[in-house]
C-alpha cells in the first residue's frame, strides 16, 4: 500500500502534521447523553439500575455481581509462566517508584513535611469478551498494590480465565461482573453491594471513557486515553522489516490508531514502504492495519536526526522507538514521550507485556504534561505543618502583612494572635 509522505522541507508541513496528529478526545453528543442518563439512574436506583443495564447491554442480569478470583493453575502452563514472569518484572520496576513520607525542622523549630498515604479503595475496569487483556490487569493492579491500596476492585462484564488468573496473581481483592458505563457509575457512586472507590483506572470503550470523564471529581481517574500511537525515529541502521512490523503493532489496535516513521534517509523510507506492502497481506488484522495507516499513518522525511527529535517532541507520542545506531546520544533530546524504546531490539510490543515499565501511557499529545501510570497515581500526599512558638513569631508577622495586603482581616488577626 502507498503511505502518506510528508517532508519537513515542504511548504505547510507544520499545518499538515498538526492535522494528521490532532485527535479530539471528546465523545459524540449521543454518547455523552446516554452516559449521563446511565450515571444518573445508577446514582438514584443503585443495584437495580446496574442489573437492568447489564441485562440490556450484556444480555445477562446476574443475581450476584461478585465472582470468585481466578486461579493461576486454571490456565495453560505456558500462559501461567508468562504471567508470573511478567508480573515479577512489572512489580520489580514499580517498587522503585514507591514514595515515602518525609519531614524536616527549620531554624525556628517548625516541623514541615509531607505524609504519603495509599488510596483506600481503587476500581479497575477491564473490558470483557474478545477485548480482555490480562496485561492491562497487571499494569493497573501491580502499581496499586505496590502503593499499598487497601482494596482493589476489578469490574469486567465477562472476565475470561486468563484475566481472572492475572487478577488473582496481581492481588485484586474483589471481581465484579459488571461492564460499561454502569460499572463506572457503581464504582463512582457506590451501591448497596458495590462500595464506592476513590479512583477508577483501566481502559474501555467510548461509553466507559465518557463515563470516566463525567465522574471525574466524584472520584479520581488516571486519564482519558485516546487511540494508541507509535512514532519510530530511524536513521536506517535497523531492519526495515522490524520498523514496518512495529508500525503494524500499533496500527492493528483499531482504525484510529496512529503509526508514524521519521527519518532523514529518503531511501530508507522507500525500503520501509516496500516492507509494509510485502508484509501486510500476511497479517491477520490486515484490514484494520491498512485502514489505520491510510487514515493516520505517515512516513516523514526530516533534514537530520536533530530535526527528527524536534518533530517528535512536537508530536509528543505515546510510544517512541529510537531505532538509531547510538540511541543514548539522542535520548536527552526526547522529553515529550510516554515511553522511549532504545535501539532496534527494544520493540514496543515487549514494553506492552513484560519489560517492566507501565504500558498505560498518555496519548493524543498529552505526554507534553502527563506521565505513565505509576505507583504515585495510587498515593496521595498530605502536607504536614507544625509551627513552633518562635516560628509563629517570625511567620505570623509575614502572614499578617500578606493577609492585610490581600484584604483578609480574619487571616491577619489569626496570625497576629500568636505574636507576643
Amino acid at each position: 500500500m502507498k503511505l502518506r509522505r510528508l517532508s519537513t522541507r515542504a511548504p505547510g508541513f507544520g499545518r499538515k502534521l498538526a492535522a494528521l496528529t490532532r485527535y479530539d478526545a471528546a465523545q459524540a453528543p449521543a454518547v455523552q447523553r446516554t452516559v449521563r442518563r446511565i450515571l444518573a439512574d445508577v446514582k438514584k436506583r443503585g443495584d437495580a439500575a446496574v442489573r437492568a443495564y447489564a441485562k440490556k447491554f450484556d444480555g445477562v442480569a446476574p443475581r450476584q455481581f461478585e465472582v470468585a478470583p481466578g486461579l493461576i493453575d486454571a490456565i495453560p502452563a505456558e500462559q501461567g509462566r508468562a504471567l508470573r514472569e511478567a508480573h515479577a518484572r512489572i512489580r520489580a520496576f514499580h517498587e522503585r517508584q514507591l514514595q515515602r513520607s518525609w519531614e524536616y525542622t527549620d531554624a525556628e523549630g517548625t516541623r514541615l513535611g509531607q505524609q504519603v498515604s495509599p488510596l483506600a479503595r481503587v476500581g479497575l475496569y477491564v473490558p470483557g469478551g474478545k477485548a480482555a487483556y490480562p496485561s492491562s490487569v497487571l499494569m493497573n493492579a501491580v502499581p496499586a498494590k505496590v502503593a499499598g491500596v487497601g482494596e482493589l476492585v476489578m469490574a469486567s462484564p465477562n472476565p475470561n480465565a486468563l484475566v481472572l488468573a492475572a487478577a488473582a496473581l496481581a492481588g485484586v481483592n474483589r471481581v465484579i461482573q459488571v461492564g460499561g458505563a454502569q460499572a463506572i457509575a457503581a464504582l463512582a457512586y457506590g451501591t448497596r453491594t458495590i462500595a464506592r472507590v476513590d479512583k477508577i483506572v483501566g481502559p474501555g470503550n467510548a461509553y466507559v471513557a465518557e463515563a470516566k470523564r463525567q465522574v471525574f471529581g466524584e472520584v479520581g481517574i488516571e486519564m482519558v486515553a485516546g487511540p494508541s500511537e507509535i512514532l519510530v525515529l530511524a536513521d536506517g541502521s535497523v531492519s526495515a522489516d522490524w520498523a514496518a512490523m512495529d508500525l503494524f503493532s500499533q496500527a492493528e489496535h483499531d482504525e484510529s490508531a496512529q503509526a508514524i516513521l521519521l527519518s532523514p534517509d529518503a531511501a530508507y523510507l522507500d525500503t520501509v514502504e516496500t516492507a509494509i506492502a510485502r508484509l501486510l497481506p500476511a497479517m491477520e488484522r490486515k484490514a484494520v492495519i491498512a485502514a489505520s495507516l491510510k487514515a493516520r499513518g505517515a512516513l516523514v522525511l526530516t533534514r537530520d536526526l536533530e530535526e527528527a527529535c524536534d518533530v517528535a517532541n512536537r508530536i509528543a507520542p505515546e510510544h517512541l522507538e529510537l531505532q538509531v545506531a547510538d540511541p543514548d546520544r539522542w535520548l536527552p533530546r526526547l522529553t515529550r514521550a510516554g515511553a522511549v524504546f532504545l535501539g532496534g531490539f527494544s520493540s514496543e510490543a515487549i514494553g506492552d507485556y513484560c519489560a517492566g515499565p507501565n504500558h498505560v501511557l498518555p496519548t493524543a499529545g498529552t505526554a507534553r504534561f502527563s506521565s505513565p501510570l505509576g505507583v504515585y497515581d495510587f498515593q496521595k500526599r498530605t502536607s504536614v505543618i507544625g509551627v513552633s512558638q518562635s516560628g509563629a513569631e517570625k511567620l505570623g508577622r509575614i502572614a499578617r502583612t500578606l493577609a492585610e495586603g490581600e484584604g483578609l482581616p480574619a487571616h491577619a488577626a489569626a496570625a497576629a494572635m500568636r505574636l507576643k
